[in-house]
C-alpha cells in the first residue's frame, strides 16, 4: 500500500472503476465522468488538479480529488455547480488506507486543505479529519448551505402530490388550467435526441429570466451532451404558443434525481410555468425513473421546501498545521464558501 500524488486521471490504476461506481451511487458529483468534465471545462486560472490517492497493486483504495491554488491552498476539486464532495474510499482496508492518505498529505506540505461541500454526517470526511487532527492539524468545520431533498419511499406521484402543501397543489391545478385555456401548452422531454434544440431552448429561457446570463455555458453544454450519452439527462421545456417559456435540467444517476438548473421566461410568470414543469419532471422521476431520492442541491428558498420533505446541512472542512496556522483570511473564506447559499 502506498501514497501517490497524481496529476491526471489517466495515471490512476486501471482497476479504479469499482471505487468510482460505489461513489457514484452516493452522488453523480463523485463520478469519474463529473471530475473529468471539470478537468476539461471547470479549472480556472491559478488552479491545477492533483489527485492524492492510496493504491495497493492495481487497486485504488482511496482518492481525494483536489485543486492546487496560487494562494497555497489545496481545495476540493469542485465547481459552483457541485452539490456534494467526499473522499472516495474502498470498503476494504479502510483504516490502513486512511492512515496512509493522512501521512501522505502531511508529507506533501499542504499549507491549508479545504473540503466543501460535504455531508455533515459523512463518515469518510469525519475519519479523514480525525487522522489529520491526530497528526497535528487544526481542523474546523463551517456551515456551507442547506440541502432540501425527498425520498419517495415507493410512493407514486399522485400520493406524493397529495402530501404537498395545499397552496402548491392549488396553484399547480389553477395555473395549469388557466394556461391551457388561454394559451395552450406543450411539454417536451429531451433525453438522448434533439439535445441541441433542447439546450438552445433552455438557454433562451434562461436569458429571458430574472437571472443573469448563463456564466458557465461551455461547461453546461458539455455536461448536457455527456449526460445524454450516459442516460442521465432529463431536460424538459414547456412551450407556450410554440415558444419556450420554462426549462429545467435534471440529472438522474445512481437512483437519485438532482434538480440541476431551472428558469422561466418572465413574460409568462402569471401562469407559473416553472411550477407546472417541476410537477411534470417530478412525475417523470417518481413514476418512470423510480428514483430513491430527489435532491434540490443548494439553497433554502421557500419554494424548495414546498416540493421536498427533508433538509440537511452541507459543511466545509478546513485543516492546517496547528501551531503554524494563521488566522483565516478572505481568500480562505472565499475558497470554502462560508456564509453563502448559492441557488439556481
Amino acid at each position: 500500500m502506498e501514497f501517490r500524488l497524481l496529476e491526471g486521471w489517466e495515471q490512476l490504476p486501471p482497476a479504479s472503476d469499482a471505487l468510482f461506481a460505489a461513489a457514484g451511487r452516493r452522488s453523480l458529483f463523485l463520478t469519474r465522468s463529473w471530475f473529468e468534465l471539470l478537468t476539461e471545462q471547470g479549472v480556472e486560472a491559478g488552479q491545477s488538479p492533483c489527485l492524492p490517492c492510496v493504491v495497493a497493486g492495481e487497486r485504488l483504495l482511496a482518492l481525494l480529488p483536489l485543486l492546487r491554488h496560487e494562494e497555497g491552498v489545496w481545495s476540493a476539486f469542485t465547481h459552483r455547480y457541485s452539490g456534494l464532495y467526499s473522499l472516495l474510499l474502498a470498503d476494504e482496508q479502510q483504516d490502513e488506507a486512511l492512515d496512509c492518505l493522512a501521512d501522505g498529505l502531511k508529507r506533501s506540505g499542504i499549507d491549508r486543505l479545504t473540503l466543501s461541500p460535504c455531508d455533515a454526517d459523512d463518515p469518510h470526511i469525519g475519519a479523514l479529519q480525525q487522522r489529520l487532527a491526530a497528526r497535528g492539524h487544526e481542523c474546523h468545520r463551517g456551515f456551507r448551505f442547506y440541502n432540501w431533498f425527498h425520498r419517495p419511499g415507493g410512493q407514486g406521484f399522485d400520493d406524493y402530490l397529495a402530501g404537498r402543501p395545499a397552496r402548491l397543489r392549488n396553484t399547480l391545478g389553477r395555473k395549469r388550467r388557466k394556461l391551457e385555456r388561454e394559451q395552450g401548452l406543450d411539454i417536451r422531454l429531451y433525453r438522448d435526441r434533439d439535445i441541441a434544440q433542447g439546450l438552445a431552448d433552455y438557454l433562451a429561457v434562461y436569458n429571458a429570466s430574472w437571472k443573469a446570463k448563463e456564466q458557465y455555458e461551455p461547461l453546461l453544454t458539455a455536461l448536457v451532451e455527456r449526460a445524454a450519452a450516459q442516460g442521465w439527462l432529463r431536460l424538459a421545456v414547456l412551450y407556450v404558443a410554440g415558444a419556450p417559456a420554462a426549462a429545467q435540467i435534471w440529472l438522474v444517476a445512481g437512483g437519485k434525481a438532482s434538480i440541476f438548473r431551472l428558469a422561466h421566461d418572465e413574460q409568462w410568470r402569471q401562469y407559473s410555468p416553472g411550477t407546472i414543469l417541476t410537477a411534470f419532471l417530478m412525475q417523470q422521476v417518481i413514476d418512470h425513473d423510480r428514483v430513491e431520492e430527489i435532491d434540490f442541491l443548494t439553497g433554502n428558498e421557500r419554494y424548495k421546501q414546498d416540493w421536498m420533505s427533508e433538509r440537511r446541512e452541507r459543511l466545509g472542512l478546513s485543516c492546517a498545521p496547528g501551531r503554524e496556522e494563521k488566522p483565516a483570511g478572505r481568500g480562505w473564506r472565499r475558497l470554502l464558501g462560508l456564509g453563502k447559499q448559492p441557488g439556481r
